[in-house]
């Protein structure tokens, strides 16, 4: 197995502008890094990149200690896994997998050997006789998966593998791979649009908007620490709440909304200091759904009280999702779903503020 660096990537088609720009990742030997952002952020011409699929037009990208921007994808020792399957649909899942040892001049008892290791692996192994056709979704993408696996390279590629997938069998699929990460013991990079995937299976993460790597970081350190607006809205689930408004100290230190119908006294907030240096200017509040609630915590003293008009609610079962109007915005709380919520009825809301954040308006840069 074997690292990847990319040092200063860019890509640009025919002359154009720049779709990757100045891309710096250091994925270490064995990691599981995901890279993940909307549609369009660049997140699959990175990795085809990364495998040789699309030429590089600036940096330097490594394998290992190799420098590969001119070597052949055939020659770079990596596997990829795409989101169609790309399978032979005349071939038996055998000799799918099979194939590209074939290719190689492998003895085929070392083929067999290796193929059934991999079925084995992927709990595919009564499958080897059947066809493309005759199997479920699911059941394909184990096939490709163990395609890449039978190779063992020194990098796994991923490109939205589970996006063809049912919910349920992207749950089940995630935790197929954690395990066949542990397994392998494998370098793997994996392209993702669903920042649930991005949270669940990687060691870090490495957000994308507009060829841009945004932050990149452990899944945690990302949810509780986004260096911007974006990555504080795109990582999470429901999105992080926002309101615009602006620092005042001319007394207490406190935030006023825009329209001035929210005041929150910030004296007791852990970072006043530093928010003291805003005085005046326009920052954004942004705050997690799970972080309003019916109540404060028994030892919890720093908190926003307000009283809301209920919008909608959701009831999912084990929690339950209020939507309410707060000026030109709309909020959302995730509530405990052991008491009803009348959508009828403003409902009383204690927001913490411990886990407020601040962003500067015109940057979007977290304020820290």
């Amino acid at each position: 197995m074997a690292g990847v660096r990319l040092e200063h990537l860019a890509k640009a088609y025919d002359k154009g502008p720049l779709v990757i720009r100045d891309v710096n990742i250091d994925i270490k030997d064995k990691e599981f890094v995901v890279l993940v952002g909307p549609s369009g952020c660049g997140k699959s011409t990175l990795l085809r990149m990364i495998a040789g699929l699309e030429s590089i037009t600036g940096g330097h990208l490594y394998i290992g200690d190799r420098r590969v921007n001119e070597v052949p994808a055939s020659e770079r020792d990596i596997a990829m896994v795409f989101q169609n399957y790309a399978l032979y649909p005349h071939m038996t899942v055998f000799e799918n997998m099979a194939f590209g040892l074939k290719l190689r001049g492998l003895p085929k008892e070392e083929i067999r050997q290796r193929v059934e290791k991999a079925a084995r692996m992927l709990e595919i192994e009564t499958l080897l006789d059947r066809r493309p056709k005759d199997m479920s979704g699911g059941q394909r993408q184990r096939v490709a998966i163990g395609r890449a696996i039978v190779r063992n390279p020194q990098v796994f590629l991923f490109d939205e593998p589970l996006s063809n997938l049912d919910a349920k069998l992207r749950g089940q699929t995630r935790i197929e791979l954690q395990k066949l990460h542990r397994e392998l013991n494998a370098t793997m990079i994996y392209v993702t649009h669903d920042q649930v995937e991005a949270m669940t299976l990687g060691d870090r993460i490495v957000v994308l908007r507009n060829g841009d790597v945004m932050q990149q970081d452990t899944p945690l350190n990302l949810y509780n620490h986004p260096a911007n607006q974006f990555v504080a809205g795109f990582i999470g689930s429901p999105p992080m709440n926002f309101l615009p408004g602006r620092i005042c100290a001319d007394g207490p230190l406190r935030f006023e909304s825009r329209g001035g119908m929210l005041g929150i006294d910030l004296s007791e907030y852990p970072q006043a200091a530093t928010l003291r240096a805003y005085q005046g200017k326009p920052v954004v509040l942004g705050i997690r759904a799970e972080h309003i609630r019916r109540r404060p915590g028994p030892n919890e003293r720093r908190f926003f009280r307000r009283l809301v008009p209920v919008e909608a609610v959701e009831n999912m079962g084990s929690e339950t999702m209020v939507y309410f109007p707060l000026e030109t915005q709309r909020f959302i709380a995730r509530l405990s779903a052991d008491y009803p919520i009348p959508a009828d009825q403003p409902l009383d809301l204690f927001w913490d503020l411990g886990k407020l954040h601040f962003f500067d308006a015109e940057t979007e840069v977290a304020i820290r």
